[in-house]
């Protein structure tokens, strides 16, 4: 059994197939395949179904799952081991991210982070709120930005950085209230609605503020994608809420809610005071000191009370550039 094989088992246990799997290691798929049937002989059981349209896992697959990212978490330690003692010549870094993130401009400073360290691989996740909460406790993500609403984090996670975004209503064009300027949450009670899909921390905020305002939100379609709610929007299936910031590069009208103003608190989260892994720490340096002077002042955000957590940093309230996604 080999740490390459187990690496790919987790790839399609964390990618949902093989395909995308192949596309994250960087390798063609029919290797990927037959490294995964070699593991497979090894272990003398199948671990994925692959009768359906989609890869499930078997029952030999679920057990081996805790067990093979403990063994990828001790031969990564093995690795930054090394990496410290090399200057950061070779390394690598997983960071997840909330898809709509707007705080950070994470492709620009993701490429400055490369421009210093260039030996460093740095691996990107998108996923829900819990899926990077998830990973973020198992050890495979090194960092992410999450979005956790009123949710009080696992122990043992710690907050490094708090954000706050401005959310607003994007409408089509010719909308009768895309020229409103500003509108009601009480004006919004007949509109129909593009939402994300339920686990999202842009749909649980919106979430929690209908329901606070008593608004019942007719949903007439629910994506996974920013891109793709954005053109429904643009089509005129409906209206959404989202952070400014990609409303306004969509070039929509964004009308600004009042009574209340909708928001969201974002954080950049990781395990502990300090990165173990120095190439995670080296990449936690780096975001802090590009976002220095634009962070939230936390007793403004309020941000969720986390167990064992350090505070989070404080400065003037605003944010970077928005990402990609």
């Amino acid at each position: 059994m080999e740490i390459r094989q187990l690496r790919h088992f987790m790839a399609v246990v964390n990618e949902g197939g093989f395909t995308a799997a192949a596309r994250a290691e960087l390798i063609v798929q029919s290797a990927l395949s037959a490294s995964i049937r070699n593991l497979e002989r090894e272990l003398g059981a199948d671990l994925f179904d692959r009768t359906g349209r989609r890869v499930v896992l078997t029952e030999a697959g679920r057990a081996l799952v805790p067990q093979a990212r403990a063994l990828l978490a001790g031969a990564e330690a093995a690795r930054q081991a090394v990496a410290a003692v090399t200057g950061l010549e070779r390394g690598r870094v997983a960071i997840g991210t909330i898809q709509t993130l707007t705080s950070v401009d994470l492709p620009a400073e993701l490429a400055a982070f490369h421009g210093a360290f260039p030996g460093v691989q740095v691996s990107v996740r998108d996923a829900t709120v819990d899926e990077l909460t998830d990973a973020l406790r198992a050890g495979e993500l090194d960092l992410a930005y999450l979005a956790p609403d009123a949710r009080e984090l696992p122990e043992g996670l710690t907050v490094h950085a708090t954000w706050h975004e401005e959310l607003v209503l994007i409408t089509a064009p010719g909308h009768r209230l895309a020229g409103a300027g500003r509108v009601r949450i009480s004006d919004l009670a007949e509109e129909p609605f593009v939402d994300f899909r339920a686990g999202t921390g842009l749909e649980t905020a919106v979430r929690r503020l209908a329901a606070h305002c008593g608004l019942r939100r007719r949903i007439t379609c629910d994506v996974t994608q920013a891109g793709l709610l954005v053109e429904l929007v643009r089509a005129g299936i409906g209206v959404a809420f989202v952070p400014r910031p990609i409303g306004e590069r969509a070039g929509l009208p964004c009308v600004t809610v009042r009574q209340p103003e909708p928001g969201r608190t974002v954080v950049l989260a990781g395990r502990g005071a300090r990165p173990r892994n120095p190439a995670a720490a080296a990449l936690l340096d780096h975001l802090m000191a590009a976002s220095a002077g634009h962070l939230t002042d936390a007793s403004e955000a309020r941000p969720p009370r986390l167990r064992g957590a350090a505070p989070a940093a404080a400065g003037r309230r605003g944010g970077r550039r928005p990402a990609a996604g």
